[in-house]
């Protein structure tokens, strides 16, 4: 009760009414000592009623996997709840400490010599450790072929892989996480630039042009930044009104209220307002570097740990994003917005920002000559002047504009 008239004290002019029954079912109950009951009685089986096979590298699998499982049980059912309610608090527990597992396990493989490090991911999928080429996107970029009679198109065709939609799907998700338009062209744009730049380390990032702007930033991540805000729009137009599902009389009604379960319980607007002082203008910076690096080190990761573009892991990580990514910008715009109240990061932004370090210190480590393969002069230049061009406007903006619209306040005021 305290804690809930506090958030509607503090409730902000972005924030969303919400209008809540309070009906506590047994989906929304703790069972903390359920979940201990069931996990002693599964480790009770294991070792009084199992025979432990003799077989060392597969107990050592099975041994990791229990004490992970283990980790998420307690996690799930005791650790601290974070911004998100919907569908359950306990799905954001669950992510919380997968985030901690993914950290550890980046920590050991960052431990590790580059030759051990890749020849450990054989224990997770025999086929890994073992060098893999890089698609070459590039080549003949003719958007229409005349000397192919039969397909003259077959380079557009040919750039139609399983990507192209992974690219609208994942744009119009981060648009969900982001929620500003300008935030989400700046990165998808900001990558294409990167790709331009770092196509003399990864072949991956030989594309054509049309490539580059038609398909990618146009087509795909446009076309899924204009969905997410249209989503954004309904979301924050679409009352948030809870009751519980048997004080609803109709099964229409039970029916919106099971599938409204996965929309949020509220809705903050985002409003990033980074000209308005240099803490947010820092910080929004700050967000986009953050975004690109976890970005390229999507591509770079599979390069130096040998993992193939279409394999399951490189999956599994881009699942893992999109649900803690929504969860760490909240915590980072709350941090950001309103620091009396937020006292401290969040604590999903806070593991999120060290995954993001800890493998690009894994891809440092693991094939420093790729990395440190020089840039071309002329694309350096181009770097070097956007860098200039920001630092000019930041030291114009918050100290001599700021600083001359403060002599001049005082001068009128004298007057």
């Amino acid at each position: 009760m305290k804690q809930t008239s506090r958030e509607n004290l503090h409730r902000r002019n972005t924030e969303c009414e919400v209008y809540d029954d309070g009906t506590n079912t047994f989906f929304w109950r703790a069972h903390t000592v359920t979940v201990l009951f069931i996990l002693t009685c599964a480790l009770v089986y294991v070792t009084l009623l199992e025979e432990t096979p003799q077989d060392t590298a597969y107990n050592t699998k099975r041994g990791i996997v229990a004490s992970i499982l283990v980790f998420l049980c307690f996690g799930v059912t005791q650790a601290k709840d974070g911004p998100f309610t919907r569908p359950h608090p306990a799905y954001w527990r669950f992510w919380l400490c997968v985030t901690v597992v993914y950290e550890l396990f980046l920590i050991f493989i960052l431990f590790q010599t580059v030759h051990d490090g890749r020849q450990f991911m054989k224990y997770i999928d025999p086929k890994l450790g073992v060098p893999l080429p890089e698609r070459d996107y590039g080549g003949n970029c003719l958007i229409y072929d005349p000397g192919n009679t039969t397909d003259p198109f077959h380079n557009i065709w040919d750039k139609m892989d399983g990507f192209v939609p992974a690219h609208f799907l994942g744009w119009y998700i981060k648009t969900l996480m982001i929620r500003d338009w300008w935030m989400c062209m700046i990165i998808s744009v900001m990558f294409e630039f990167l790709e331009y730049s770092l196509e003399h380390q990864l072949p991956n990032f030989s594309e054509c042009w049309w490539d580059h702007w038609i398909m990618d930033v146009l087509v795909c991540n446009g076309l899924g930044i204009y969905c997410g805000m249209k989503t954004l729009a309904w979301l924050s137009m679409k009352p948030y009104q809870w009751q519980g599902l048997w004080n609803i009389p109709t099964y229409k009604g039970k029916i919106k209220r099971i599938a409204f379960q996965f929309t949020p319980y509220s809705w903050v607007k985002f409003e990033w307002k980074p000209a308005s002082n240099l803490r947010r203008w820092l910080a929004v910076l700050g967000i986009i570097f953050m975004f690109l690096l976890a970005e390229l080190n999507t591509f770079y990761l599979k390069f130096v740990l040998w993992m193939p573009p279409e394999h399951y892991l490189v999956l599994l990580r881009l699942v893992f994003f999109v649900n803690v990514g929504g969860v760490a910008m909240r915590e980072i715009y709350d941090f950001m917005d309103d620091p009396k109240f937020h006292k401290k990061l969040g604590q999903q932004a806070w593991l999120v920002a060290a995954i993001t370090v800890t493998e690009f210190l894994i891809v440092v480590k693991y094939d420093p000559n790729t990395i440190m393969l020089p840039i071309p002069f002329f694309i350096m230049q181009c770097w070097l002047l956007g860098i200039l061009l920001i630092f000019t406007w930041t030291l114009w903006r918050f100290f001599i504009r700021h600083g001359c619209l403060k002599q001049l306040i005082q001068l009128c005021s004298s007057k």
